[in-house]
């Protein structure tokens, strides 16, 4: 934690909150909540985006110290103080001479065609490819990389960099109220520029408007603005000519999306020898990864290559988190542009943190991310699924996919190259940095408490007092907010840009209004896109409440168990709702959280952090929460008498990153109680209901398999089964965020991984069809009870 100079969290209000605020109903009772606001909001502020202490320790010791919070700056507030002069007439064109005064890096492409057209690489896939015309050689090469021609001419014009600069920052003021970037996190990016090693910023994709986001902060700030990798499809020849000039490395003009760039043999040699010579300018490079497929993934493999190569030295990687109130995706275009600029006053706000730099080579180098325990999805988890095991195998989820195989020999793919699995934990632990300092939005807070703990409704003055509860949990875990501000003015701001997906009403005898999330598929699809960051903060207690959730489900359903112990019934038998207390063995608890940490989507968990080491921490969290409460197992040795105790002490090494002190000691020493058995823990049902959306899509597509006719094309086979997910929703009217084109996507790369649907590469693409093991509706049945354990109904 670091303190504030009196600038706390209340400093960085935005100022449409406090300007012509209307009241809202109940306002007088909403101001006796305000002092559950904890008193840590207006003195500290969590420290985000430090190294992994695991994976760099190096890149940790040598980050900024720093004592006292710089504050935040409003990228969109440029006043006449950010410039030389002074005056009536400055204050009128102070964002003018402000982004006249910016430095400005240049980049010209010079003589960059010749040296990409004389790499290795290049020539080699030329070669291969026979198309060059006799005694013409460097004619048919040109010819050859025309596509390409534009993308590696991309420069850095400095006159238009400030001109668009310029026009950035009157476009987002129309769009966003704030931009705030953490002041602290900029000085160490100025530290880490002067080093030597080239910055490599990434970013998980959100919304069309990132490209322009990290650009624009580092150029107001006079850092060096790096080439962007834009996975946008611009079919407008002016605005792709302008976009170059700024440095945005775009798609080819023939390729509608990345994978289909990526098919051309000659495309990834080009990039590589592209990315080379610009790390070998001391350029800087943004790039966006996708969390759900991680497309953008590849140029970090890229690097990486390069780096083991010995053709680029290092870089250092910075995860960047972006967070939006109010996150809108617009169609990239001139005139799409313009009419969703005019529709209407700014709203939401933006909050950008960087994370300290740390070297590409050293996490590549240090061996914390082992790739070695990596094993396929089915045989952790079918065995288990078809009761041919009791126990799951220790393991991680093998995530070929992530990458797609043009990078690696085909030999190396069937051996399971580990080179390939290396890259993929380094996206995937940039995917998780990056998503880890992402600041919590008030409108988050509010759509997760909604949408997870008050389905049908709550009075706005319970709402108060329940975001300002799960505020100070928020702060707890090290994760910081994105708003400022009283706790009345909080909530009424993030009602106000989530009231087209919210009913507020409000009765005549009654001054506190009842606010409803909408049951429609935008408003339910909206606000569980909202509460995401909230879901991935208390990921850990959501899977050991799911857990939890289990076992539970085990005990009512068998009505016996060795786990339950009743008070005022003789015997085991548990009848009826009877109160009892469950007890709930700890290794069983772990291997139920360690099962359901396979089946979540990748980018959970860092790839540095074993999934049984993940498991175990999701179990104590619960301990933490107060949901669980440890109990020992009596013994019928005392823990102090080692000489009586069977066995001897087990010693392990003290470099193994996956032991801890507790190795040593015998297993099976604890067992959990629900803290309150005579009800249901209204925490716990709310922690379930965040990984409910995943797991009911999963359970739904499973059905959905007896009434697919396969094979089938990928396309095709995806949209049937987000098509029977959108018919199930609007049948059942509720559970809408569990049929989203990303949750059938989600669920659908899920079975292929677990061996359900099988994946035949064809000639003309994908064709998936499901596996004759599971032609039986029997092992179907197997499949939809594992899955719909982890469900709280």
């Amino acid at each position: 934690m670091v303190e504030e100079n009196n600038n706390g969290i209340n400093k960085d209000t935005d100022p449409r909150i406090q300007q012509n605020r209307p009241a809202l109903s109940g306002e007088l009772k909403i101001k006796k909540k305000m002092k559950l606001v904890p008193p840590s909001l207006g003195k500290f502020r969590p420290v985000v985006g430090q190294c992994c202490h695991q994976c760099t320790p190096d890149s940790l010791r040598k980050k900024l110290e720093q004592n006292t919070f710089l504050g935040f700056n409003n990228l969109l507030s440029v006043t006449e103080t950010q410039t030389r002069y002074r005056g009536w007439l400055v204050r009128r064109l102070c964002c003018a001479l402000f982004v006249s005064g910016c430095k400005v890096y240049g980049s010209p492409a010079s003589d960059r065609l010749d040296r990409i057209c004389q790499s290795n690489r290049v020539t080699e896939v030329l070669a291969a490819d026979h198309k060059a015309p006799e005694g013409d050689e460097g004619q048919g090469q040109l010819s050859r990389l025309s596509p390409f021609l534009p993308l590696i001419n991309t420069c850095i014009s400095p006159g238009l960099l400030r001109f668009m600069g310029w026009v950035m920052l009157k476009v987002f003021a129309c769009v966003f109220g704030s931009v705030h970037v953490n002041l602290n996190h900029l000085s160490a990016l100025h530290k880490a520029s002067q080093e030597g090693s080239p910055l490599v910023y990434v970013y998980v994709r959100h919304s069309a408007m990132d490209c322009a986001l990290v650009p624009l902060v580092l150029f107001c700030h006079n850092l060096r603005v790096p080439y962007t990798v834009c996975p946008l499809r611009i079919n407008n020849s002016f605005l792709r000519s302008v976009l170059q000039k700024m440095g945005v490395i775009l798609l080819p003009s023939s390729a509608l999306t990345e994978m289909e760039a990526e098919m051309d043999t000659l495309y990834s040699p080009v990039m590589t020898s592209l990315v080379r010579e610009l790390l070998h300018e001391g350029q800087a490079i943004s790039v966006g990864v996708s969390a759900e497929s991680g497309q953008g993934g590849q140029w970090l493999a890229r690097i990486r290559q390069l780096i083991k190569e010995g053709s680029v030295p290092d870089v250092s990687l910075v995860p960047v988190g972006i967070s939006y109130d109010c996150v809108t995706n617009i169609k990239v275009g001139l005139k799409s542009a313009l009419q969703w600029l005019l529709r209407g006053k700014p709203s939401g706000s933006v909050r950008i943190h960087f994370t300290n730099p740390f070297s590409l080579k050293e996490m590549c180098e240090s061996g914390r991310c082992r790739v070695d325990e990596w094993l396929p999805l089915q045989d952790l988890l079918l065995p288990v699924i078809l009761n041919k095991r009791d126990k799951c195998v220790f393991g991680k989820r093998r995530t070929s996919w992530l990458l797609p195989s043009s990078h690696y020999p085909s030999a190396l793919e069937e051996q399971g190259c580990p080179d390939r699995d290396l890259s993929i934990a380094i996206i995937l632990h940039l995917i998780f940095s990056a998503t880890s300092c992402m600041a919590v939005m008030s409108t988050s807070l509010v759509s997760s408490l909604l949408l997870y703990r008050h389905r049908k409704g709550v009075r706005a003055s319970v709402l108060c007092r329940d975001v300002a509860w799960l505020t100070e949990e928020v702060l707890f875990r090290n994760r910081d907010v994105g708003f400022g501000g009283s706790l009345v003015e909080v909530v009424h701001y993030s009602l106000s840009l989530l009231t087209p997906h919210l009913i507020i009403a409000a009765a005549p005898s009654r001054k506190d209004p009842l606010i409803v999330p909408r049951p429609s598929f935008a408003a339910t699809l909206h606000l569980s896109l909202q509460a995401q960051t909230v879901t991935h903060t208390f990921i850990l207690e959501a899977i050991g409440a799911c857990a939890v959730s289990a076992m539970l489900c085990e005990v009512v359903f068998s009505g016996v168990s060795s786990r339950v112990r009743t008070d005022g019934v003789e015997g085991e038998e548990v009848k009826g709702d009877m109160e009892f207390d469950v007890v709930l063995c700890q290794t069983e608890l772990t291997e139920r959280a360690l099962q359901l940490c396979h089946l979540l989507p990748p980018g959970i968990m860092p790839p540095c952090q074993s999934s049984q080491s993940f498991a175990l921490d999701a179990v104590d969290s619960l301990v933490r929460c107060g949901i669980l409460i440890m109990e020992e197992i009596p013994r019928d040795i005392p823990i102090c008498d080692f000489w009586r105790r069977e066995g001897a002490l087990t010693w392990t090494t003290s470099d193994d990153p996956y032991q801890s002190d507790s190795d040593c000691e015998e297993k099976d020493l604890h067992s959990y109680k629900i803290s309150q058995p005579s009800q249901c823990p209204e925490m716990l049902f709310f922690l379930c209901s965040m990984l409910a959306g995943h797991l009911r899509a999963l359970c739904w597509t499973t059905a959905a398999l007896d009434l697919i006719n396969t094979p089938l094309a990928e396309a095709e086979f995806v949209s049937q089964i987000h098509s029977y997910l959108c018919d199930t929703a609007n049948q059942k009217k509720q559970h809408y965020e569990s049929c989203s084109e990303e949750a059938a996507r989600t669920a659908v790369r899920t079975l292929i991984d677990l061996g359900v649907i099988l994946e035949e590469r064809q000639t003309g693409g994908v064709v998936l069809g499901v596996s004759p093991l599971f032609q039986l509706s029997e092992n179907r049945q197997k499949l939809h009870r594992f899955i719909s354990q982890y469900l709280y109904n």
